[in-house]
């Protein structure tokens, strides 16, 4: 049985959606050479493409990070320096801590299901991309998804160090139309599902691409289903 750990930072300040690669890039900044690799997810001159176990994000409008089993033993060496000024594009960003929510979840496959949400996901990369333009169906472009989302799910099990025998199921509950999203200077498809899975996940956590700021965020039905928009 393997349990994830996950520490949830939530600042008093708003941010907007277009700001949180700018609000990374500020955390980077206060940090300076301090910065463990964990907190920008480089590795020399590259990109190390593992799971991320520090996120950035925007939860309830508001400023948050989220940290991981190892994630969250760095992220003292930010909340050590106190409150913050950060800068972000052309405003300064006074930064207060609001809260700090642990969590210590058993992840695992279980013979019943749960229900989550998923927002802001990118799930196709170039390659699936053609895949998902040329099916003619409803039905064949929902099971591409699923088959991407479960791959993601088994992407969060290998960087947070959990190996499940089971088979994870996935089945997507609520179609999503499409829509476009801009990173950088690309147009990214992203999707809003409703999903259930037999594999228990912590809340806020990102999947996908981008997960590090703030895209593929899941947050699980609440006991009467009532929804937990991010």
């Amino acid at each position: 049985m393997k349990h994830t750990r996950v520490l949830t930072i939530y600042f008093n300040e708003e941010l907007a959606i277009h700001e949180i690669p700018l609000f990374r890039g500020a955390i980077l900044h206060v940090l300076g050479n301090q910065a463990d690799m964990l907190f920008h997810n480089h590795k020399g001159d590259g990109f190390n493409y593992t799971y991320p176990l520090i996120q950035y994000k925007r939860i309830h409008k508001k400023a948050a990070i989220v940290c991981i089993n190892e994630g969250a033993d760095l992220i003292g060496q930010l909340l050590s320096k106190g409150d913050l000024s950060l800068t972000l594009g052309e405003r300064t960003l006074a930064l207060t801590l609001e809260k700090v929510i642990p969590q210590r979840v058993t992840t695992q496959v279980w013979d019943s299901s749960f229900r989550y949400h998923l927002r802001r996901w990118l799930p196709l990369n170039s390659e699936n991309y053609k895949i998902y333009r040329h099916l003619e169906t409803e039905m064949e472009r929902i099971t591409l998804l699923e088959r991407l989302l479960t791959a993601h799910l088994i992407s969060f099990l290998k960087g947070t160090g959990i190996w499940v025998e089971q088979q994870i199921e996935c089945k997507i509950l609520t179609p999503s139309v499409p829509y476009l999203v801009r990173n950088k200077e690309t147009s990214l498809m992203a999707f809003d599902i409703d999903f259930k899975t037999n594999l228990s996940l912590p809340n806020t956590i990102g999947i996908g691409k981008n997960s590090s700021i703030g895209y593929g965020v899941i947050t699980q039905f609440s006991q009467t289903n009532q929804s937990k928009k991010i």
